[in-house]
């Protein structure tokens, strides 16, 4: 596999089945490097799997998050053709284009219909002063307000509370709000009207909250139901309460249904009759990876009740199956994410699908067959099917067979080795094509972020290890403590113990590389992202079995961190807060700086507001003055990741480029 491989794959994403079972709109995504961005569009495949993709949109900018409309007639996305994004329609029969539906100054995306399609909400990012006025004045006012802010010549931010920036955007006093407007039979809109005005947020403004699209419809259309915190904005940063609220569409007012709970709440759904509200809940407040259970709440007597209470994994998304009896969870499980089943009575899910990582389910009327999304180490993502009693799903969409057909792929090895205290770890094992057992190779040991993440079964557009093993290197991916879908308390077992009992699980998974008669030991290199840029960092001060590290915006110094990192939940649950626990840096990479000596290559972003640029051009600094060889990537223009495709090329050339000179001698 050749690095252009990485940007000549198609992506597939977002499965959504027709009202009548028949077809599946999907979106595909294709970069264009030569433009230094990527476009998205939206396709089309019967249900059965015959005939051809239909491509639907041929717009040059992205189109994206396709929703048929309960007839079947329309098609509604979002799209960013005109400059920002806004919804469209576009006609299912007999194709003809697509029409504008809305014009709103601050954008709109996320549409999502009414069950009888009289009527599609969607999110817009307003400034919250306006929100209670008449659209077109407030539409009129916020695009004064943003026009001056853009045109002129002082750039200076007053900030009075946080949250004032997310991941690599500044939210610039802005609120995401839900608008409802009124959809003909022909498809023309009435006026959009915000119903959800006031100072706060009507969606959670965290993807660690979000699972997708965040509110919905009753059955009736007469409400909707959305997560969002609650209104004491001040408290945002440190707090990961998230309630659900209902809001009556023809008065404007508003209920809390789950303010009992201070943890997190979201996602909800209607069940079909509109009995019962699901939801998926977390339990403790302050705790960002917390176990998501699934909850039902009954909207006639109030009880809420949890489905998946004592069942030891964490819900990622769901689907109400047509009979409203079953539920279809989404939920990680050692590597893997199996599609679950469960009735509304309880009990032990079942998995339904199994093998590789499936998400974005989407359930037929009839509720005789699902669609989703399929992926592997080996395999990007497709649409596949599978019917209620079959052995095996069905890969509908095949989008990339051809040129994967040309491409050596080896498939992964999943070995279990005995960390911390005798607990097992899970970690993949992936080897160079061509491999011959007689030779030794160099090993890459990458070491995942989150630190509550995992390793999975899945493909990747960014750290990809089939094209690290293409350079002729043996990659590990560990799922060491912190990791997750191996049960609740290996995952807590990182907190307020980074360099512990995760530190110990690395090293024996290490240790089980150096006694494979494949690895080279004296030609070992590391690399992560995040925490496991955090753990690069570590590495420094507490190991030299590594020739050289590779640290991609990772954690160096806490306090540092704490200060100016955006949500302050994540370090306060992990280590405290400072000036309460004197143990806060306990676990900081730079207390030990004077220990570094391996050669590290350090990649920084100037938009990265989660791990701020400071904690990468401290590290450099460190090492620079120690003379410890060492090499900064800086990308003025990406976040936390690298996603611009020329950005991403100069990327892996340059940890290549770097890993060759310290492995290949």
């Amino acid at each position: 596999m050749e690095l252009e491989d990485l940007f000549r794959l198609k992506r597939v994403s977002d499965p959504q089945v027709s009202p009548d079972g028949t077809r599946v709109a999907y979106v595909v995504t294709e970069v264009l490097k030569d433009e230094n961005r990527a476009n998205a569009d939206i396709w089309m495949i019967n249900a059965d799997g015959s005939g051809e993709s239909r491509k639907l949109t041929t717009s040059p900018k992205r189109d994206a998050h396709p929703r048929w409309s309960p007839d079947g007639k329309w098609i509604a996305f979002e799209s960013a053709r005109d400059g920002e994004s806004q919804i469209y329609l576009l006609p299912v029969a007999g194709g003809g284009e697509a029409r504008k539906l809305t014009s709103i100054a601050t954008s709109a995306a996320q549409a999502v219909w009414s069950p009888d399609g009289k009527a599609l909400a969607f999110v817009s990012s307003v400034f919250p002063e306006f929100s209670a006025r008449p659209f077109k004045d407030s539409d009129k006012l916020n695009a004064e307000k943003q026009a001056a802010r853009d045109k002129g010549k002082v750039k200076a931010r007053v900030l009075n509370q946080l949250l004032y920036r997310h991941w690599d955007s500044w939210v610039d006093d802005k609120r995401q709000h839900l608008f409802v407007a009124s959809i003909a039979a022909d498809g023309t809109a009435g006026e959009p009207r915000d119903v959800t005005p006031g100072e706060n947020d009507a969606v959670p403004t965290s993807s660690t909250f979000s699972a997708g699209d965040e509110f919905a419809f009753s059955p009736d259309g007469k409400e909707i139901v959305f997560s969002a915190p609650p209104a004491v904005l001040r408290e945002q940063a440190w707090s990961t309460n998230h309630d659900l609220w209902s809001v009556d569409l023809a008065t404007g007012a508003r209920k809390n249904l789950t303010e009992k709970n201070p943890a997190a709440d979201g996602l909800p759904r209607f069940s079909p009759d509109g009995k019962l509200l699901a939801y998926r809940a977390q339990a403790r407040a302050g705790a960002e990876a917390d176990k998501w259970s699934l909850w039902i709440l009954d909207r006639a007597s109030g009880e809420q009740r949890s489905l998946t209470g004592k069942w030891d994994q964490s819900v990622s998304h769901f689907s109400w199956g047509a009979d409203g009896k079953t539920i279809f969870i989404e939920a990680q499980e050692k590597g893997g994410t199996p599609v679950w089943s469960i009735g509304i009575g309880g009990g032990e899910p079942k998995r339904v699908v199994t093998g590789a990582v499936n998400g974005d389910v989407s359930v037929s009327a009839d509720g005789k067959w699902i669609a989703f999304a399929r992926q592997s180490l080996t395999q990007p993502a497709e649409v596949a099917r599978w019917r209620i009693g079959d052995a095996a799903p069905q890969v509908l969409t095949h989008t990339n067979d051809a040129l994967l057909a040309s491409i050596t792929r080896n498939a992964p090895e999943s070995v279990t080795v005995s960390g911390a205290g005798g607990t097992p770890v899970q970690m993949f094992i992936l080897k160079p094509p061509g491999f011959d057992a007689a030779k030794k190779y160099p090993l890459v040991f990458w070491v995942h972020g989150g630190p509550q993440s995992a390793f999975l079964d899945s493909w990747s557009a960014r750290w990809n290890p089939q094209v690290w093993a293409a350079q002729g290197y043996v990659i590990a991916l560990p799922n060491p403590r912190g990791s997750t879908g191996f049960g609740q308390k290996f995952t807590d077992e990182i907190s307020h113990d980074w360099g512990g009992k995760v530190f110990a699980d690395l090293m024996a998974c290490l240790a089980h590389m150096e006694q494979q008669p494949y690895v080279d030991a004296s030609r070992m290199a590391a690399a992560g992202a995040s925490y496991g840029g955090y753990m690069m960092n570590w590495f420094q001060g507490h190991t030299d079995k590594f020739r050289t590290l590779v640290t991609h915006c990772g954690v160096y110094e806490f306090s540092g961190m704490y200060g100016v990192t955006e949500e302050t939940w994540f370090d306060e649950w992990e280590h405290g807060i400072p000036w309460e626990n004197p143990d806060f840096e306990k676990w900081s990479p730079h207390k030990h700086a004077a220990k570094f000596k391996t050669p590290n290559l350090i990649i920084h972003n100037e938009l990265d507001f989660r791990v701020p640029i400071g904690q990468g051009l401290s590290l450099f600094t460190t090492l620079q003055r120690k003379g410890v060889p060492s090499r900064l990537l800086y990308f003025p223009d990406e976040g936390h990741w690298v996603l611009k495709p020329q950005n991403s090329e100069l990327w892996h050339k340059t940890i290549f480029e770097w890993l060759e000179g310290y492995l290949k001698k």
